[in-house]
């Protein structure tokens, strides 16, 4: 089917640019942490990196259960039913606030306990222990604000989140600078102080959210649906978070245990794999906010029952995605000069994070065509199974295993173990490519 490619990139524009914006923002919190934190030791900048990884975790979690909301929210926008998005929001929070719970419980409990997944070296345990306990008010309050964010953005009101979320940025990065370095006559806090802030902004966003979502136009939660609704929706959602919180779990802990398998290979190499994760995280923004468009442009055709429509997009955005990719390859490879000075490191920290900067540089290729085509295009269609599998698979099975060996058993060089965690998302290429051309994914979800 033919596409009018005006209204088609006037669509993708008009969401992917603020989704892309907001994720540009909420990569900058980290870059600000490490730059900030960077330029007042080492130690710091690696706890805090290492500390976060908690959080990442976490996120996980949120994002199976807001990503189940949203490709069924995109579907039934789609469709114009009001009634069951709200529903729907409901079913959301109650899923999201029970995970943030339970990880503020466990920053709050057992902190020290956390960080000894990621490093051994006491100095680094005890900077991230302090750094959690504050933080993990920040989890608590994580999961509220991300529903009503995901409501935002499929039902139309995509800028207002982008706004929401620069907001809390802006006060986070700010608030940063003054609780870190002891600014307005405050005392310095340094990692504490970056806990202290991002705990501030996350009140900010979530108070922005309350007040925005007052509006007459907007969607808001069925209150009196929140501890029980529809056992047909609850299904559905599950039918949709399941296979995303097993995905999310295989992809998040596997990227965890990189952090973990560098960060046992001594401080230089967890420094630069901290500092790497963040210009990967800034570069990734493009690819995400285009992915996070593709699932809902596709879920609202396929959900208004246009389901060759919705296949066209689906093609145009699979092409759309190795644009993305070779660009990205371009841009971090012309960063790594730049990114390498800018920072307080060893020399032998240095010479680490050179490499993986070119390694990472080819890593964006398979990192920009999996994230468009899988968690935009498949999911969108609530082909949500295969994700879980691929990673299974080339995580798990191939890059996993490894990075171990190489790291705990031959005893690679880092830049040869850190090469080994990038090999999942360039090895699946050929899968996903050949999953996405038998159309699975071009189904209506909605009742």
């Amino acid at each position: 089917m033919k596409i009018d490619n005006r209204s088609f990139y006037d669509k993708l524009g008009r969401l992917a640019l603020p989704i892309a914006f907001q994720s540009l923002m909420l990569a900058a919190v980290a870059a600000g942490d490490a730059l900030m934190l960077g330029r007042i030791a080492q130690e710091e900048m690696t706890a805090v990196s290492l500390a976060t990884q908690v959080q990442f975790v976490q996120n996980m979690f949120i994002m199976a259960a807001t990503g189940a909301g949203a490709i069924l929210g995109a579907q039934y926008f789609g469709k114009g039913d009001k009634p069951t998005i709200r529903e729907l929001f409901s079913l959301m929070l109650r899923v999201s606030g029970f995970i943030s719970l339970a990880f503020f419980l466990a920053c709050e409990l057992v902190p020290g306990l956390l960080m000894h997944i990621f490093t051994h070296d006491d100095a680094l345990i005890g900077i991230g222990s302090e750094y959690l306990r504050i933080a993990g008010w920040s989890y608590l309050i994580t999961g509220v604000s991300q529903c009503y964010l995901t409501m935002m953005k499929v039902t139309d009101h995509v800028r207002a989140s982008a706004t929401i979320s620069s907001v809390a940025v802006v006060s986070n990065i700010g608030l940063n600078a003054v609780f870190i370095f002891g600014l307005l006559g405050l005392p310095a806090m340094n990692a504490r102080g970056a806990a202290l802030a991002t705990t501030l902004a996350r009140v900010i966003e979530l108070g922005c959210c309350l007040i925005y979502a007052r509006r007459p136009d907007c969607v808001r939660p069925a209150w009196n649906r929140l501890l029980r609704g529809s056992r047909q929706l609850a299904r559905d959602f599950a039918r949709q978070c399941l296979p995303l919180l097993g995905g999310g779990l295989l992809w998040g802990v596997g990227f965890t245990s990189y952090t973990a398998i560098i960060g046992h290979m001594g401080s230089d190499a967890a420094a630069a794999n901290s500092v790497a994760a963040v210009i990967r995280d800034l570069i990734c923004c493009v690819c995400n906010g285009i992915g996070s468009a593709a699932g809902i442009m596709v879920g609202n055709e396929l959900g208004s029952g246009h389901l060759e429509k919705g296949k066209a997009y689906g093609i145009k955005l699979r092409n759309l995605s190795w644009a993305i990719g070779f660009g990205s390859t371009a841009l971090v490879l012309a960063l790594t000069p730049l990114v390498v000075r800018m920072v307080v490191l060893t020399p032998e920290a240095q010479r680490y994070l050179t490499g993986m900067m070119v390694i990472m540089a080819f890593y964006m290729i398979g990192r920009s065509v999996n994230t468009v085509t899988i968690n935009g295009v498949l999911d969108g269609g609530g082909d949500t199974l295969f994700d879980m599998y691929s990673l299974a698979v080339c995580m798990w099975g191939v890059a996993i295993p490894l990075a171990l060996l190489g790291a705990f058993v031959f005893h690679w060089p880092v830049l040869a173990v850190y090469a080994c965690t990038c090999l999942d998302e360039v090895g699946k290429i050929p899968w996903v490519m050949a999953r996405f051309g038998k159309f699975k994914w071009v189904q209506d979800l909605t009742r």
